[in-house]
C-alpha cells in the first residue's frame, strides 16, 4: 500500500495522475468495506459488498509501481540492486507499520476486536498464515500488508528470471533508419512464459486447497474459517494481482511498441476493465463458491489491470484529469490503510455519548474525517521524516560509489 511514486512515461518524468485516482478508489473501497463490521448505516452493506477487491486493486499497483522501478534499472543496464530495493521498502512500509502495532499492543482501547495474533507474526510478516479470523480479528487487515512484504522476497528472483531468460527481445526493439526509428518485432522471452505460468499455478492451487481444505467442512461451522485461512489470507492463493502488475510493467517497459498500441485506446481500457469488474462482482456475489475462490481472484486481477492500463494511457480522461482530493487521498492511503479500524473504533465508543447514534450517516462521515486526520497525522509525524531520511541514506551511498575507485567497486 504505498503511495504514489513518479515514474518515467513515454512523455518524460511526469507524475501519473491516473494512477492518484486509482490509489483513492482502492482506500475508499477497503474502508468502506470494513466500516460493514462496525455499526452502519444500511447503505453501506451493499455499497461495501464489492470493497474487499479493492485490496487486489493495491496489489496490482504494487506489482506495477515496484517492478516498473525495477524494470527501468534492467533496461537501463543497471541490472537489480537488491540492497537498495530493500532498504526503499524498509523506509517506507516498517516506521508507519511498526508505529500502529504499537498502539495495537499498547493501548488496548485502539483494538476493534477482543484478540491480537502474537507479536512475533506482526514482526515477521507471516500474521496472515493460518489466520483464525473469529479468534484473532484484531488489526486482521494487515495480511495484505504481509503479502506484499513475502512477495517483495520472491521479486528479486522473479527480476532475475527476467534478466536470466531475458524478457523479450530488448536490444533489438527498434533500429535506426533514414525514415526514422523503427519498431522489429519484439519476440515474447521466455521470462513472460514465468509470469504466466505462476498465474495459471494460481488456480491449481486453489483447487488443490478447496477439495483438500475447504470442502471437506462445507456444512460445518468451520467452513468459513478454514475458506479464509487458505483461499483469501495466504500468499500462494493471492498471487494474482501481483504478477498482473509486475506483468503490465514488464510489458510497458520492454515491448514499448506494443504499449504505445494499447495506450491509445485508453477509454476503451477503462470500458474494458469495468465490464471485467462486472463480470467479478457477479461470479463473486458469494465468495465461497468453487468457481468464485478459483476463478474470482484472476478475474477481478484481469479487471483492475486493465483500468491500471487505461489509467497510465494519455488518451484516457483518467490520465490527463488532475484533483486535488485524490491526490491527497492517494498521499495518506498507506497511514489510511493502517489506522482505519482503530479510530473507527474509538470514535464509535466515544460519539454516542454525545448523542450521535452508531448507525447513523452523521457517525460515517464523522468516522471518515478522523480516519482522515488520523492517517495525516502518522504522514506528517512518521512517514515523511522517515521517507526524508531514506533519501538521504540512498544520496550517501550513492555519493560514495562515485568516490571508490573503479578497480575497487564490485
Amino acid at each position: 500500500m504505498q503511495q504514489t511514486e513518479r515514474l518515467t512515461t513515454a512523455t518524460g518524468n511526469n507524475k501519473l495522475f491516473g494512477l492518484d485516482h486509482l490509489r483513492a478508489l482502492a482506500i475508499t473501497l477497503v474502508f468502506v468495506f470494513h466500516y460493514r463490521i462496525f455499526q452502519h448505516p444500511r447503505w453501506i452493506d451493499d455499497a461495501g459488498s464489492f470493497g474487499w477487491t479493492g485490496v487486489d486493486l493495491f496489489f496490482v499497483l504494487s506489482g506495477y509501481l515496484i517492478a516498473g522501478q525495477l524494470f527501468q534499472n534492467i533496461a537501463a543496464g543497471k541490472g537489480i540492486a537488491v540492497g537498495e530495493f530493500y532498504l526503499k521498502r524498509f523506509f517506507r512500509i516498517i516506521p508507519a507499520y511498526l508505529v500502529v502495532v504499537t498502539l495495537y499492543f499498547c493501548i488496548p482501547a485502539f483494538r476493534e476486536r477482543e484478540a491480537l495474533p502474537p507479536l512475533w507474526k506482526f514482526l515477521t510478516f507471516t500474521q496472515n498464515i493460518g489466520l483464525d479470523i473469529r479468534k484473532r480479528g484484531t488489526f486482521s487487515h494487515a495480511w495484505s500488508l504481509c503479502i506484499e512484504e513475502q512477495f517483495y522476497l520472491l521479486l528479486p528472483l522473479i527480476m532475475s528470471g527476467f534478466l536470466y531468460f531475458k524478457a523479450g527481445n530488448t536490444h533489438n526493439v527498434g533500429e535506426l533508419r533514414p525514415e526514422g526509428l523503427v519498431h522489429n518485432r519484439a519476440r515474447p522471452g521466455r521470462a513472460g512464459w514465468l509470469l504466466f505460468l505462476l498465474f495459471v499455478a494460481g488456480f491449481g492451487i486453489r483447487l488443490l486447497c478447496w477439495y483438500q481444505r475447504v470442502a471437506p467442512l462445507h456444512d460445518t461451522d468451520q467452513f468459513g474459517v478454514t475458506w479464509y485461512k487458505w483461499i483469501y489470507y495466504p500468499l500462494w492463493s493471492r498471487l494474482d494481482s501481483l504478477l498482473v502488475g509486475v506483468g503490465i510493467a514488464g510489458l510497458f517497459q520492454f515491448f514499448p511498441h506494443i504499449r504505445e498500441r494499447i495506450t491509445r485506446r485508453g477509454n476503451l481500457l477503462l470500458v474494458m476493465g469495468l465490464g471485467l469488474a462486472t463480470g467479478a462482482y457477479f461470479l463473486c456475489a458469494d465468495q465461497y463458491t468453487l468457481p468464485a475462490s478459483v476463478l474470482g481472484f484472476p478475474l477481478i486481477a484481469l479487471a483492475y489491470g486493465t483500468i491500471l492500463m487505461a489509467a497510465v494511457s494519455p488518451s484516457c480522461f483518467l490520465y490527463r484529469l488532475r484533483s486535488g482530493v485524490t491526490s491527497n487521498i492517494a498521499a495518506l492511503s498507506y497511514a489510511l490503510y493502517l489506522t482505519h479500524k482503530g479510530i473507527i473504533h474509538l470514535m464509535q465508543q466515544q460519539l454516542p455519548r454525545w448523542g450521535i447514534a452508531g448507525d447513523s450517516n452523521l457517525m460515517f462521515f464523522l468516522c471518515m474525517g478522523a480516519a482522515l486526520l488520523g492517517a495525516l497525522v502518522l504522514r506528517v509525524t512518521v512517514e515523511r521524516p522517515f521517507l526524508k531520511l531514506r533519501d538521504r541514506v540512498l544520496q550517501k551511498k550513492r555519493d560514495n560509489r562515485e568516490q571508490t575507485p573503479v578497480e575497487l567497486r564490485a
